[in-house]
């Protein structure tokens, strides 16, 4: 069962309402990133006198379990997993806390949610309409791979900036000072960035519609734009701001926000998580195709 706390009904709301409004009150939003001890923050350069974002970052959220805020919440099979397929909760990461979808996208987030665990393996090309993405080990799409709880790093030219998310290797080339158009629809788009000031503002299209925002089942179409904005605020972390667009889906622009932090732990790096072994079982096993690999 999917709970949200605007879901929960009498007396439990009304607990749980006291609870955020102290709770929310307490702690600062994402688009409130504590500045206020680095008021006259410079970030380094590079040779080319712009921030230097180079290094292994990762945000802190529960938002690729669901964006808005939520309660935590048992597992699709909690008979199996106990608490290891539990859900946490979070305060989510949408401004407002809410997503304008249209009356049907509305429903079809819903119905998602409900067909997350639904893995359909055949050459239709709507083969990936059912199934969260993440459960069969496809990319994650943007902005989606910044919040999974995986770090990524970033490689700064002044041309190009590189960036290689764990999960599953994936990669972004964002052109810089460039108008670029999407050769075709992907997973993780095609996209453009420029400075503004200290911030990377990156310009993205071109993505298919097959990725979720998060486990939940929010989601979007094929007309999906993105704009990001990555600000250093202190050595040690950015405010990360996207602005998302969708016309087929949404009645009109929104905002998440978060902030993002430096990994600091001696000789830290990236470890490679190839998830493809991890689903074949599940994914091509009812069809006979799976075989064991030989270690």
């Amino acid at each position: 069962m999917h709970v949200r706390l605007r879901d929960v009904t009498g007396l439990a709301a009304a607990s749980i309402g006291i609870v955020a409004a102290f709770w929310f009150a307490a702690i600062p939003t994402a688009g409130q990133a504590p500045t206020a001890d680095f008021p006259a923050y410079k970030a380094p350069r590079t040779a080319d006198g712009k921030p230097n974002l180079n290094g292994i970052w990762q945000s802190f959220t529960t938002a690729n379990w669901d964006i808005l805020a939520h309660a935590a919440q048992p597992g699709p099979h909690p008979e199996l997993m106990g608490a290891w397929g539990a859900a946490p909760g979070g305060q989510g990461i949408v401004e407002g806390n809410e997503i304008p979808y249209q009356p049907w996208a509305a429903a079809k987030q819903k119905e998602n949610f409900e067909k997350r665990m639904v893995v359909k393996i055949t050459n239709d090309p709507h083969r990936f309409d059912t199934g969260e993405t993440e459960l069969q080990c496809f990319r994650p799409g943007v902005p989606r791979a910044n919040y999974m709880p995986f770090p990524f790093q970033i490689f700064q030219t002044p041309e190009q900036i590189l960036i290689v998310y764990e999960y599953k290797g994936a990669v972004r080339t964002i052109y810089m000072n460039s108008k670029e158009e999407a050769p075709s629809d992907t997973w993780m788009g095609s996209s453009n960035g420029r400075w503004e000031g200290d911030t990377l503002v990156v310009d993205s299209t071109g993505f298919d519609e097959h990725t979720w925002f998060d486990r939940a089942g929010n989601f979007h179409s094929d007309a999906l734009h993105v704009v990001e904005r990555y600000t250093p605020v202190s050595p040690y972390h950015l405010r990360y701001e996207a602005t998302i667009e969708d016309p087929k889906v949404f009645t009109r622009p929104w905002k998440m926000s978060f902030p993002i932090y430096r990994r600091m732990e001696p000789n830290v790096q990236l470890v490679e998580f190839n998830c493809v072994p991890f689903v074949e079982e599940m994914m091509y096993g009812p069809l006979g195709l799976y075989k064991p690999r030989t270690k």
